[in-house]
Protein backbone atom coordinates (compact mmCIF):
# COMPACT_ATOMS: atom_id res chain seq x y z
CA UNK A 1 0.00 0.00 0.00
CA UNK A 2 1.29 3.44 -0.88
CA UNK A 3 2.44 5.74 1.90
CA UNK A 4 -0.45 7.74 3.38
CA UNK A 5 -0.02 11.49 3.67
CA UNK A 6 -0.42 13.25 7.01
CA UNK A 7 -4.00 14.53 7.32
CA UNK A 8 -7.02 15.30 9.50
CA UNK A 9 -10.50 13.82 9.51
CA UNK A 10 -13.12 16.44 10.38
CA UNK A 11 -16.43 14.85 11.39
CA UNK A 12 -19.50 17.08 11.34
CA UNK A 13 -22.22 15.62 13.55
CA UNK A 14 -19.56 14.05 15.75
CA UNK A 15 -21.80 13.77 18.82
CA UNK A 16 -24.17 11.45 16.94
CA UNK A 17 -24.64 7.71 16.91
CA UNK A 18 -22.79 7.02 13.63
CA UNK A 19 -19.55 8.50 14.98
CA UNK A 20 -19.93 6.59 18.25
CA UNK A 21 -20.77 3.21 16.72
CA UNK A 22 -18.97 3.22 13.37
CA UNK A 23 -16.63 6.07 12.53
CA UNK A 24 -14.45 6.35 15.62
CA UNK A 25 -14.18 2.57 16.15
CA UNK A 26 -13.17 2.24 12.48
CA UNK A 27 -10.49 4.94 12.77
CA UNK A 28 -9.18 3.22 15.90
CA UNK A 29 -9.02 -0.08 13.99
CA UNK A 30 -6.94 1.71 11.33
CA UNK A 31 -4.66 2.94 14.11
CA UNK A 32 -4.26 -0.58 15.50
CA UNK A 33 -3.40 -1.87 12.02
CA UNK A 34 -0.72 0.83 11.58
CA UNK A 35 -2.72 2.37 8.72
CA UNK A 36 -2.68 5.95 10.04
CA UNK A 37 0.14 8.34 9.17
CA UNK A 38 2.40 9.78 11.86
CA UNK A 39 0.73 13.18 11.54
CA UNK A 40 -2.97 12.56 12.04
CA UNK A 41 -5.91 14.12 13.87
CA UNK A 42 -9.65 13.63 14.22
CA UNK A 43 -11.63 16.82 14.83
CA UNK A 44 -15.19 16.26 15.94
CA UNK A 45 -17.52 19.17 15.16
CA UNK A 46 -21.07 19.43 16.49
CA UNK A 47 -23.50 21.70 18.31
CA UNK A 48 -23.22 19.81 21.63
CA UNK A 49 -21.16 21.61 24.26
CA UNK A 50 -18.30 19.21 24.99
CA UNK A 51 -14.64 19.58 25.92
CA UNK A 52 -11.87 17.50 24.35
CA UNK A 53 -11.81 15.40 27.53
CA UNK A 54 -15.57 14.77 27.51
CA UNK A 55 -15.59 13.90 23.81
CA UNK A 56 -12.65 11.52 24.21
CA UNK A 57 -14.37 9.79 27.11
CA UNK A 58 -17.48 9.16 25.01
CA UNK A 59 -15.42 7.96 22.03
CA UNK A 60 -13.50 5.61 24.33
CA UNK A 61 -16.80 4.00 25.31
CA UNK A 62 -17.70 3.53 21.62
CA UNK A 63 -14.30 1.99 20.86
CA UNK A 64 -14.59 -0.45 23.77
CA UNK A 65 -18.01 -1.57 22.58
CA UNK A 66 -17.82 -1.54 18.77
CA UNK A 67 -14.17 -1.70 17.65
CA UNK A 68 -12.65 -4.91 16.32
CA UNK A 69 -9.84 -4.23 18.80
CA UNK A 70 -12.25 -3.48 21.66
CA UNK A 71 -10.03 -5.45 24.05
CA UNK A 72 -6.93 -3.38 23.31
CA UNK A 73 -4.95 -2.14 26.29
CA UNK A 74 -6.30 1.05 27.87
CA UNK A 75 -2.91 2.67 27.35
CA UNK A 76 -3.16 1.98 23.60
CA UNK A 77 -6.64 3.52 23.41
CA UNK A 78 -5.53 6.57 25.40
CA UNK A 79 -2.55 7.09 23.08
CA UNK A 80 -4.89 7.07 20.09
CA UNK A 81 -7.33 9.47 21.76
CA UNK A 82 -4.56 12.08 22.03
CA UNK A 83 -5.15 12.52 18.29
CA UNK A 84 -8.85 13.28 18.87
CA UNK A 85 -10.17 16.81 19.40
CA UNK A 86 -13.56 18.52 19.59
CA UNK A 87 -15.08 21.84 18.55
CA UNK A 88 -18.59 23.07 19.30
CA UNK A 89 -20.17 25.33 16.66
CA UNK A 90 -23.58 26.19 15.26
CA UNK A 91 -23.36 24.55 11.82
CA UNK A 92 -26.10 26.87 10.54
CA UNK A 93 -24.01 30.01 11.16
CA UNK A 94 -21.44 30.90 8.52
CA UNK A 95 -19.29 32.89 10.96
CA UNK A 96 -18.74 29.82 13.15
CA UNK A 97 -16.75 28.15 10.36
CA UNK A 98 -13.91 30.55 11.04
CA UNK A 99 -13.51 28.59 14.29
CA UNK A 100 -13.11 25.40 12.23
CA UNK A 101 -10.48 27.07 10.06
CA UNK A 102 -8.57 28.38 13.08
CA UNK A 103 -8.71 25.02 14.87
CA UNK A 104 -7.39 23.21 11.81
CA UNK A 105 -4.61 25.78 11.52
CA UNK A 106 -3.69 25.15 15.15
CA UNK A 107 -3.71 21.36 14.70
CA UNK A 108 -1.75 21.68 11.47
CA UNK A 109 1.08 23.43 13.30
CA UNK A 110 0.95 21.02 16.23
CA UNK A 111 0.74 17.73 14.29
CA UNK A 112 2.15 18.64 10.84
CA UNK A 113 -1.01 17.67 8.94
CA UNK A 114 0.32 19.03 5.61
CA UNK A 115 -2.97 20.98 5.22
CA UNK A 116 -4.73 17.76 4.12
CA UNK A 117 -8.33 17.60 5.32
CA UNK A 118 -11.23 15.16 4.87
CA UNK A 119 -14.65 16.53 5.85
CA UNK A 120 -17.17 13.83 6.83
CA UNK A 121 -20.84 14.88 6.90
CA UNK A 122 -22.41 12.62 9.53
CA UNK A 123 -25.35 15.02 9.76
CA UNK A 124 -29.03 15.24 8.78
CA UNK A 125 -29.39 15.64 4.97
CA UNK A 126 -30.70 19.19 5.31
CA UNK A 127 -27.15 20.26 6.27
CA UNK A 128 -25.59 18.79 3.10
CA UNK A 129 -26.16 22.03 1.15
CA UNK A 130 -25.10 24.21 4.11
CA UNK A 131 -21.75 22.86 5.34
CA UNK A 132 -19.93 22.77 1.95
CA UNK A 133 -21.00 26.35 1.25
CA UNK A 134 -19.64 27.66 4.55
CA UNK A 135 -16.44 25.62 4.25
CA UNK A 136 -15.95 27.20 0.83
CA UNK A 137 -16.52 30.62 2.36
CA UNK A 138 -13.48 30.04 4.62
CA UNK A 139 -11.33 28.74 1.74
CA UNK A 140 -11.33 25.24 3.22
CA UNK A 141 -12.36 23.50 -0.01
CA UNK A 142 -9.49 24.89 -2.10
CA UNK A 143 -6.57 22.53 -2.74
CA UNK A 144 -3.78 25.11 -2.90
CA UNK A 145 -1.62 23.64 -0.13
CA UNK A 146 -3.03 20.17 0.52
CA UNK A 147 -5.91 17.96 -0.56
CA UNK A 148 -9.50 18.63 0.52
CA UNK A 149 -12.11 15.86 0.28
CA UNK A 150 -15.69 15.55 1.47
CA UNK A 151 -17.60 12.36 2.36
CA UNK A 152 -21.38 12.51 2.02
CA UNK A 153 -23.53 9.96 3.87
CA UNK A 154 -26.72 8.62 2.33
CA UNK A 155 -29.38 9.57 1.49
CA UNK A 156 -27.97 11.45 -1.49
CA UNK A 157 -31.18 13.26 -2.33
CA UNK A 158 -34.79 12.34 -1.69
CA UNK A 159 -35.72 12.02 -5.36
CA UNK A 160 -34.26 12.83 -8.78
CA UNK A 161 -34.89 16.57 -8.48
CA UNK A 162 -33.19 16.90 -5.08
CA UNK A 163 -30.27 14.69 -6.18
CA UNK A 164 -29.67 16.90 -9.21
CA UNK A 165 -29.82 20.00 -7.03
CA UNK A 166 -27.42 18.53 -4.45
CA UNK A 167 -24.95 17.48 -7.14
CA UNK A 168 -25.05 20.98 -8.63
CA UNK A 169 -24.51 22.60 -5.26
CA UNK A 170 -21.63 20.32 -4.24
CA UNK A 171 -19.80 20.83 -7.52
CA UNK A 172 -20.08 24.60 -7.01
CA UNK A 173 -17.76 24.23 -4.01
CA UNK A 174 -15.84 20.98 -4.61
CA UNK A 175 -14.52 19.28 -7.74
CA UNK A 176 -16.11 15.93 -8.59
CA UNK A 177 -12.82 14.19 -7.76
CA UNK A 178 -13.04 15.65 -4.22
CA UNK A 179 -16.56 14.32 -3.53
CA UNK A 180 -16.95 10.87 -1.96
CA UNK A 181 -20.59 9.68 -1.82
CA UNK A 182 -20.43 6.81 0.62
CA UNK A 183 -22.34 3.55 0.29
CA UNK A 184 -21.21 1.28 3.13
CA UNK A 185 -22.50 -1.79 1.24
CA UNK A 186 -19.70 -1.34 -1.28
CA UNK A 187 -17.16 -1.40 1.55
CA UNK A 188 -18.05 -4.97 2.48
CA UNK A 189 -15.33 -7.48 1.64
CA UNK A 190 -17.72 -9.89 -0.06
CA UNK A 191 -19.07 -7.18 -2.38
CA UNK A 192 -15.53 -6.34 -3.46
CA UNK A 193 -14.78 -10.04 -3.89
CA UNK A 194 -17.49 -10.15 -6.55
CA UNK A 195 -15.07 -8.50 -8.99
CA UNK A 196 -12.37 -11.03 -8.15
CA UNK A 197 -14.77 -13.97 -8.45
CA UNK A 198 -15.87 -12.79 -11.87
CA UNK A 199 -12.66 -11.60 -13.45
CA UNK A 200 -9.94 -13.82 -11.97
CA UNK A 201 -11.66 -17.19 -12.51
CA UNK A 202 -11.83 -18.49 -16.06
CA UNK A 203 -14.72 -20.84 -15.25
CA UNK A 204 -17.18 -18.07 -14.35
CA UNK A 205 -16.72 -15.23 -16.82
CA UNK A 206 -17.57 -17.26 -19.98
CA UNK A 207 -20.89 -18.26 -18.34
CA UNK A 208 -21.73 -14.79 -16.98
CA UNK A 209 -24.17 -13.73 -19.72
CA UNK A 210 -27.58 -14.23 -21.33
CA UNK A 211 -26.55 -17.56 -22.89
CA UNK A 212 -26.15 -19.36 -19.56
CA UNK A 213 -27.80 -17.21 -16.86
CA UNK A 214 -31.53 -17.64 -16.40
CA UNK A 215 -31.98 -14.79 -13.93
CA UNK A 216 -30.19 -12.86 -11.18
CA UNK A 217 -31.59 -12.36 -7.68
CA UNK A 218 -30.36 -9.88 -5.06
CA UNK A 219 -31.75 -9.89 -1.51
CA UNK A 220 -31.17 -7.56 1.44
CA UNK A 221 -33.33 -8.73 4.33
CA UNK A 222 -33.54 -7.46 7.90
CA UNK A 223 -35.20 -9.23 10.80
CA UNK A 224 -35.69 -6.03 12.81
CA UNK A 225 -38.37 -3.38 12.39
CA UNK A 226 -37.79 0.37 12.30
CA UNK A 227 -36.47 0.25 15.90
CA UNK A 228 -37.63 3.66 17.08
CA UNK A 229 -36.75 5.37 13.78
CA UNK A 230 -40.34 5.57 12.55
CA UNK A 231 -40.15 9.33 12.00
CA UNK A 232 -37.15 8.93 9.67
CA UNK A 233 -38.51 5.87 7.94
CA UNK A 234 -41.84 7.51 7.16
CA UNK A 235 -39.97 9.87 4.83
CA UNK A 236 -37.72 7.19 3.38
CA UNK A 237 -39.22 3.71 2.96
CA UNK A 238 -37.48 0.59 1.70
CA UNK A 239 -37.08 1.84 -1.85
CA UNK A 240 -35.21 5.01 -0.91
CA UNK A 241 -33.43 3.41 2.04
CA UNK A 242 -32.04 0.34 0.27
CA UNK A 243 -32.87 0.02 -3.41
CA UNK A 244 -31.86 3.29 -5.06
CA UNK A 245 -28.41 3.11 -3.53
CA UNK A 246 -27.29 -0.25 -2.09
CA UNK A 247 -29.01 -2.80 -4.30
CA UNK A 248 -28.61 -1.03 -7.63
CA UNK A 249 -24.93 -0.47 -6.83
CA UNK A 250 -24.52 -4.19 -6.14
CA UNK A 251 -26.41 -5.00 -9.35
CA UNK A 252 -23.98 -2.85 -11.31
CA UNK A 253 -21.04 -4.92 -10.03
CA UNK A 254 -22.84 -8.11 -11.04
CA UNK A 255 -23.63 -6.82 -14.52
CA UNK A 256 -20.63 -4.64 -15.46
CA UNK A 257 -18.15 -5.49 -18.22
CA UNK A 258 -14.51 -6.26 -17.34
CA UNK A 259 -12.64 -2.98 -16.76
CA UNK A 260 -9.52 -2.28 -18.80
CA UNK A 261 -7.63 -1.90 -15.49
CA UNK A 262 -8.52 -2.21 -11.82
CA UNK A 263 -8.60 1.53 -11.25
CA UNK A 264 -11.35 3.72 -9.83
CA UNK A 265 -11.95 5.53 -13.14
CA UNK A 266 -12.22 2.31 -15.16
CA UNK A 267 -14.51 0.53 -12.69
CA UNK A 268 -16.76 3.58 -12.32
CA UNK A 269 -16.93 3.85 -16.12
CA UNK A 270 -18.16 0.27 -16.47
CA UNK A 271 -20.74 0.72 -13.69
CA UNK A 272 -22.09 3.84 -15.39
CA UNK A 273 -22.56 1.85 -18.61
CA UNK A 274 -24.83 -0.53 -16.66
CA UNK A 275 -26.90 2.33 -15.21
CA UNK A 276 -27.26 3.85 -18.68
CA UNK A 277 -28.54 0.47 -19.96
CA UNK A 278 -31.32 0.07 -17.37
CA UNK A 279 -34.56 -0.37 -19.28
CA UNK A 280 -36.98 2.47 -18.36
CA UNK A 281 -40.03 1.25 -16.47
CA UNK A 282 -43.29 1.34 -18.41
CA UNK A 283 -46.76 1.74 -16.92
CA UNK A 284 -47.18 -2.03 -17.26
CA UNK A 285 -43.93 -2.61 -15.37
CA UNK A 286 -45.01 -0.31 -12.55
CA UNK A 287 -48.28 -2.19 -12.13
CA UNK A 288 -46.99 -5.76 -12.45
CA UNK A 289 -43.21 -5.80 -11.85
CA UNK A 290 -43.00 -3.65 -8.71
CA UNK A 291 -44.27 -4.92 -5.34
CA UNK A 292 -44.42 -2.93 -2.13
CA UNK A 293 -45.47 -4.21 1.25
CA UNK A 294 -45.77 -3.17 4.88
CA UNK A 295 -45.29 -5.46 7.88
CA UNK A 296 -48.25 -6.18 10.11
CA UNK A 297 -48.41 -7.51 13.64
CA UNK A 298 -47.56 -11.12 14.29
CA UNK A 299 -46.31 -13.57 16.90
CA UNK A 300 -42.88 -15.18 16.43
CA UNK A 301 -41.63 -17.73 18.98
CA UNK A 302 -44.26 -16.49 21.41
CA UNK A 303 -43.18 -12.86 21.06
CA UNK A 304 -45.67 -10.24 19.89
CA UNK A 305 -44.33 -8.06 17.07
CA UNK A 306 -46.25 -4.86 16.38
CA UNK A 307 -47.23 -3.78 12.90
CA UNK A 308 -45.47 -0.88 11.19
CA UNK A 309 -48.43 1.49 11.68
CA UNK A 310 -48.24 0.89 15.44
CA UNK A 311 -44.55 1.87 15.62
CA UNK A 312 -43.63 5.13 17.35
CA UNK A 313 -43.61 8.11 14.98
CA UNK A 314 -45.57 6.33 12.22
CA UNK A 315 -48.84 7.59 10.74
CA UNK A 316 -51.76 5.28 11.54
CA UNK A 317 -52.72 5.36 7.85
CA UNK A 318 -49.15 5.21 6.55
CA UNK A 319 -48.55 4.11 2.96
CA UNK A 320 -44.79 3.84 3.46
CA UNK A 321 -43.33 0.56 2.24
CA UNK A 322 -41.20 -1.60 4.53
CA UNK A 323 -40.79 -4.20 1.77
CA UNK A 324 -39.89 -3.70 -1.87
CA UNK A 325 -39.37 -6.16 -4.71
CA UNK A 326 -39.06 -5.60 -8.43
CA UNK A 327 -38.13 -7.13 -11.74
CA UNK A 328 -36.08 -5.16 -14.25
CA UNK A 329 -33.89 -5.60 -17.31
CA UNK A 330 -30.51 -4.34 -18.50
CA UNK A 331 -30.64 -3.73 -22.23
CA UNK A 332 -27.11 -4.46 -23.38
CA UNK A 333 -25.38 -7.22 -25.33
CA UNK A 334 -24.44 -9.31 -22.29
CA UNK A 335 -27.74 -9.24 -20.40
CA UNK A 336 -30.44 -8.80 -23.04
CA UNK A 337 -33.58 -10.66 -21.94
CA UNK A 338 -32.20 -11.74 -18.53
CA UNK A 339 -34.47 -10.64 -15.67
CA UNK A 340 -32.91 -9.13 -12.55
CA UNK A 341 -34.91 -9.42 -9.32
CA UNK A 342 -34.19 -7.38 -6.22
CA UNK A 343 -35.95 -7.35 -2.85
CA UNK A 344 -35.44 -5.73 0.50
CA UNK A 345 -37.54 -5.58 3.61
CA UNK A 346 -37.82 -5.27 7.36
CA UNK A 347 -39.27 -7.81 9.81
CA UNK A 348 -38.32 -10.70 7.51
CA UNK A 349 -37.31 -14.09 8.98
CA UNK A 350 -33.58 -13.40 9.16
CA UNK A 351 -30.92 -10.78 8.49
CA UNK A 352 -29.21 -11.72 5.24
CA UNK A 353 -27.83 -10.04 2.11
CA UNK A 354 -26.80 -12.09 -0.89
CA UNK A 355 -26.57 -12.35 -4.66
CA UNK A 356 -27.83 -15.48 -6.44
CA UNK A 357 -26.88 -16.26 -10.03
CA UNK A 358 -29.42 -18.77 -11.38
CA UNK A 359 -27.93 -20.67 -14.30
CA UNK A 360 -30.09 -22.25 -16.98
CA UNK A 361 -30.82 -25.95 -16.47
CA UNK A 362 -29.26 -28.55 -18.75
CA UNK A 363 -31.07 -28.77 -22.11
CA UNK A 364 -32.06 -32.43 -21.66
CA UNK A 365 -33.31 -34.21 -18.53
CA UNK A 366 -31.39 -37.48 -18.47
CA UNK A 367 -31.73 -38.14 -14.76
CA UNK A 368 -34.45 -38.24 -12.17
CA UNK A 369 -34.27 -35.53 -9.54
CA UNK A 370 -35.28 -36.21 -5.94
CA UNK A 371 -35.48 -32.54 -4.91
CA UNK A 372 -35.97 -30.48 -8.06
CA UNK A 373 -32.24 -29.82 -8.40
CA UNK A 374 -32.09 -30.54 -12.13
CA UNK A 375 -35.16 -28.50 -13.02
CA UNK A 376 -34.00 -25.49 -10.96
CA UNK A 377 -30.50 -25.39 -12.48
CA UNK A 378 -27.24 -24.57 -10.76
CA UNK A 379 -27.01 -21.59 -8.43
CA UNK A 380 -24.00 -19.54 -7.43
CA UNK A 381 -24.66 -17.71 -4.15
CA UNK A 382 -22.42 -14.85 -3.06
CA UNK A 383 -23.24 -14.11 0.57
CA UNK A 384 -22.62 -10.50 1.62
CA UNK A 385 -23.71 -10.92 5.25
CA UNK A 386 -23.79 -12.74 7.64
CA UNK A 387 -21.64 -15.91 7.38
CA UNK A 388 -19.91 -14.30 4.41
CA UNK A 389 -18.83 -16.66 1.66
CA UNK A 390 -19.60 -18.36 -1.64
CA UNK A 391 -21.81 -21.38 -2.29
CA UNK A 392 -22.33 -23.37 -5.49
CA UNK A 393 -25.39 -25.59 -5.71
CA UNK A 394 -24.79 -28.52 -8.02
CA UNK A 395 -26.39 -31.88 -8.76
CA UNK A 396 -24.84 -35.07 -7.38
CA UNK A 397 -25.77 -38.75 -7.74
CA UNK A 398 -27.56 -40.30 -4.79
CA UNK A 399 -25.53 -43.34 -3.62
CA UNK A 400 -27.05 -46.71 -4.59
CA UNK A 401 -28.67 -48.19 -7.64
CA UNK A 402 -29.93 -46.01 -10.44
CA UNK A 403 -29.17 -42.40 -11.32
CA UNK A 404 -31.17 -40.27 -8.99
CA UNK A 405 -29.78 -36.77 -8.51
CA UNK A 406 -30.00 -34.44 -5.53
CA UNK A 407 -28.68 -30.93 -4.91
CA UNK A 408 -25.50 -30.55 -2.85
CA UNK A 409 -23.63 -27.49 -1.66
CA UNK A 410 -20.00 -26.68 -2.40
CA UNK A 411 -19.19 -23.79 -0.08
CA UNK A 412 -16.45 -21.50 1.16
CA UNK A 413 -16.75 -19.32 4.27
CA UNK A 414 -14.68 -16.21 4.98
CA UNK A 415 -14.57 -17.33 8.59
CA UNK A 416 -12.22 -20.11 7.42
CA UNK A 417 -9.57 -17.44 6.80
CA UNK A 418 -8.71 -17.19 10.46
CA UNK A 419 -5.23 -15.83 9.76
CA UNK A 420 -6.56 -12.88 7.74
CA UNK A 421 -7.94 -9.67 9.16
CA UNK A 422 -11.18 -8.62 7.39
CA UNK A 423 -11.85 -4.89 7.84
CA UNK A 424 -15.30 -3.49 8.49
CA UNK A 425 -16.94 -1.53 5.66
CA UNK A 426 -16.40 1.92 7.19
CA UNK A 427 -12.78 1.14 8.00
CA UNK A 428 -12.11 0.22 4.38
CA UNK A 429 -13.99 3.21 2.97
CA UNK A 430 -12.31 5.75 5.25
CA UNK A 431 -8.91 4.33 4.35
CA UNK A 432 -9.75 4.54 0.63
CA UNK A 433 -10.68 8.20 0.99
CA UNK A 434 -7.44 8.84 2.88
CA UNK A 435 -5.50 7.49 -0.10
CA UNK A 436 -7.68 9.21 -2.72
CA UNK A 437 -9.22 5.98 -4.06
CA UNK A 438 -12.92 6.52 -4.89
CA UNK A 439 -13.54 3.10 -6.51
CA UNK A 440 -16.05 2.08 -3.84
CA UNK A 441 -17.85 5.45 -3.75
CA UNK A 442 -20.74 6.54 -5.98
CA UNK A 443 -20.08 9.03 -8.74
CA UNK A 444 -22.36 12.01 -9.23
CA UNK A 445 -23.65 10.70 -12.55
CA UNK A 446 -24.21 7.26 -11.02
CA UNK A 447 -26.37 8.75 -8.27
CA UNK A 448 -28.39 10.71 -10.82
CA UNK A 449 -28.90 7.71 -13.12
CA UNK A 450 -30.16 5.46 -10.32
CA UNK A 451 -32.59 8.16 -9.17
CA UNK A 452 -33.73 8.61 -12.77
CA UNK A 453 -34.47 4.87 -12.96
CA UNK A 454 -36.55 4.69 -9.76
CA UNK A 455 -38.29 8.08 -10.01
CA UNK A 456 -41.24 6.67 -12.05
CA UNK A 457 -41.94 4.29 -9.15
CA UNK A 458 -42.15 7.17 -6.68
CA UNK A 459 -44.34 9.15 -9.08
CA UNK A 460 -46.67 6.17 -9.58
CA UNK A 461 -47.12 5.59 -5.86
CA UNK A 462 -47.73 9.28 -5.22
CA UNK A 463 -50.15 9.90 -8.09
CA UNK A 464 -52.19 6.69 -8.12
CA UNK A 465 -54.21 6.04 -4.93
CA UNK A 466 -54.97 2.54 -6.24
CA UNK A 467 -51.30 1.54 -6.37
CA UNK A 468 -51.34 -1.58 -4.15
CA UNK A 469 -49.62 -1.79 -0.78
CA UNK A 470 -49.64 -5.36 0.49
CA UNK A 471 -49.53 -6.35 4.13
CA UNK A 472 -47.31 -9.19 5.27
CA UNK A 473 -47.01 -10.74 8.74
CA UNK A 474 -43.86 -9.86 10.66
CA UNK A 475 -41.48 -12.83 10.45
CA UNK A 476 -42.59 -13.86 6.95
CA UNK A 477 -40.74 -13.40 3.65
CA UNK A 478 -42.99 -10.56 2.50
CA UNK A 479 -46.20 -10.38 0.46
CA UNK A 480 -47.30 -13.53 -1.36
CA UNK A 481 -47.63 -11.48 -4.55
CA UNK A 482 -43.83 -11.10 -4.67
CA UNK A 483 -43.57 -14.83 -5.46
CA UNK A 484 -45.33 -14.18 -8.75
CA UNK A 485 -42.57 -11.86 -9.96
CA UNK A 486 -40.23 -14.73 -10.82
CA UNK A 487 -41.41 -16.54 -13.91
CA UNK A 488 -40.61 -20.07 -15.02
CA UNK A 489 -41.37 -23.61 -13.92
CA UNK A 490 -39.89 -24.54 -10.51
CA UNK A 491 -38.53 -20.99 -10.12
CA UNK A 492 -38.96 -18.89 -7.00
CA UNK A 493 -36.96 -16.73 -4.62
CA UNK A 494 -34.23 -18.43 -2.66
CA UNK A 495 -35.19 -18.51 1.02
CA UNK A 496 -31.87 -18.39 2.87
CA UNK A 497 -30.93 -19.03 6.48
CA UNK A 498 -28.42 -16.95 8.39
CA UNK A 499 -25.94 -19.79 7.85
CA UNK A 500 -24.88 -19.84 4.22
CA UNK A 501 -25.10 -23.60 3.56
CA UNK A 502 -28.29 -24.27 5.56
CA UNK A 503 -30.78 -23.47 2.81
CA UNK A 504 -33.33 -26.05 1.81
CA UNK A 505 -33.74 -27.25 5.41
CA UNK A 506 -35.78 -26.06 8.38
CA UNK A 507 -34.66 -22.61 9.45
CA UNK A 508 -35.51 -21.22 12.86
CA UNK A 509 -36.83 -17.67 12.59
Amino acid sequence: MKKIDNQALVIFGASGDLTYRKLMPSVFDLYMNDSLPDGYAVLGVSRSKLTDVEFRKRMKEGIKEFSHFKNAATEKINTFLKKVFYLSIDTQKSEDYELVKNKLGELNKKLDLHHNYIFYLSTPPQLYPVIPKYLYGQGLTLQQKGFRRIIIEKPFGHDLKSALELNKLLTDFFGEEQIYRIDHYLGKETVQNLLVTRFSNGIFEPLWNRNYVQHVEITAAESIGVEGRGGYYENAGAMRDMVQNHLLQVASLVAMEPPAKITSDEIRHEKLKVFRSLRPLSGEDLRHHVIRGQYTESHVKGKHLVGYRDEEGVDKNSRTETYFAMKFFIDNWRWSGVPFYIRSGKRLPTRVSEIVIHFKPSPTRLFKSVDGAIEAGNQLILRIQPDEGILLKTGMKVPGNGYEVKSVNVDFHYSDLKDHYIPEAYERLILDCMTGDNTLYMSGEGAELTWKFVQPILDYWESDPDAPLYGYPSGSWGPDSADGLIEGENQTWRYPCKNLADDGVYCEL
